[in-house]
């Protein structure tokens, strides 16, 4: 899976409002169950399903996407991410923007771009200083080969977080795929300041080595 559209994997926030021991075991059945989703989604589904039975709580709800990305069952994880994000009961601004964005990056891991550049663009109307988002959204773009709306998107995210290296990595790309050598090359260099054991930058740095010999010997 690339560094760019990592899903963001995270607990499900408790309500400010919520309080007692049965919010406490709830909240520790979620964190039981999204590690269970990364080592053995199919027992998470299981659980998911039985807890969907005792009611569609909406820990249940994100529960069960969870165990869906487990299993790379991307397009219906994201459906579900998508429903729980518009639900009434999803929670804060916050949640539903964490919703969209792991969403998206579900729609774009199952090959669906598109459907991806609507849910991040929807997270973004809720959290539009977000890097993480913007750079997935950036990547959502290049799938469908709208390179000028990704290299607004770096632009933006690195100009929040200058020193975010899957951005740069994305972003030297993007300036490789346009021919600017020059540019690709500057952030590349950056990202391999920042991190100079990172593959995917170094297998980087030699595509745009070897662009630049094909380009001197023109």
């Amino acid at each position: 899976m690339s560094a760019y559209i990592a899903l963001l994997i995270a607990v499900l926030p408790v309500s400010q409002s919520a309080t007692g021991d049965a919010v406490r075991a709830e909240q520790a059945r979620l964190n039981a169950c999204i590690e269970t989703s990364q080592e053995d989604p199919e027992t998470a589904l299981e659980d998911s399903l039985r807890w969907l039975g005792e009611g569609a709580r909406p820990a249940a709800r994100y529960c069960n996407a969870m165990a869906l990305l487990g299993l790379e069952n991307y397009r219906e994880a994201a459906v579900r991410l998508e429903e729980l994000a518009n639900a009434p009961d999803a929670g804060g601004l916050t949640d539903r923007a964490v919703y969209l964005a792991q969403a998206g990056n579900a729609w774009l891991i199952g090959g669906y771009p598109d459907a991806s550049i609507v849910a991040l663009s929807d997270a973004l109307k809720i959290a539009p200083e977000d890097a993480d988002i913007l750079t997935d959204r950036a990547a959502a773009y290049l799938g469908t080969g709208q390179v000028d709306k990704a290299m607004a998107d770096l632009d933006q995210a690195l100009t929040l977080r200058p020193n975010f290296v899957d951005a740069l990595q994305m972003r030297a790309s993007a300036h490789l795929e346009k021919d600017d050598l020059q540019a690709a090359e500057a952030d590349i260099n950056k990202a391999l300041l920042l991190d100079g054991d990172n593959i995917d930058t170094l297998v980087l740095r030699g595509d745009i080595r070897e662009a630049k010999r094909l380009a001197e010997e023109d």
